[in-house]
């Protein structure tokens, strides 16, 4: 079974692919680290934007929750650890930031696409949720996630998924 679609995008019921990638307080964080629990792996455009601030403030209010529910929350950017490091400490975050700076993660998930705004095309990270099975299973992918609501989606899909 081939990990992507025609399109190039991961696909459900396909192993994710491993990584390490360092966090907020430069330690390496690798994916096979958490075989045996559920991962919601999230990427995200930028550190103190909006939309991203939003959304880390929704996960880090549902990680007891998530927690209970044998489930790790690790957020991607392209950002930097130093970055990652004063995002976290300015909000009070409670999830693990990871620095994916040379995209290489990024691409792997599908999340570094080509994207246009007010006409011009660049490169950039796709706003999107890959939740990962304790046997390493990609579960569900959100491909293109409105932040609005999406916590909650994750949530119910587990709690589904777990029963």
């Amino acid at each position: 079974m081939t990990q992507t679609d025609v399109t190039g995008q991961l696909k459900k019921g396909v192993v994710a692919p491993d990584f390490c990638l360092p966090d907020q307080d430069d330690r390496d964080v690798c994916l096979h680290d958490f075989t045996g629990m559920w991962v919601v792996l999230y990427f995200y455009p930028r550190d103190n934007t909006s939309g991203c601030t939003r959304e880390a403030l929704d996960f880090s209010a549902a990680r007891d929750e998530l927690e209970h529910m044998n489930t790790v929350v690790l957020g991607v950017s392209a950002d930097s650890v130093e970055s990652h490091r004063k995002f976290v400490a300015k909000h009070d975050l409670k999830v693990r930031l990871l620095s994916d700076s040379d995209h290489n993660v990024l691409e792997r998930y599908s999340a570094w696409q080509l994207k246009k705004l007010y006409g011009k095309e660049f490169w950039g990270t796709v706003r999107s949720t890959i939740l990962i099975d304790p046997a390493g299973v990609i579960a569900h992918i959100w491909p293109k996630v409105v932040v609005k609501g999406h916590v909650e989606a994750v949530t119910q899909k587990l709690e589904a998924l777990q029963t």
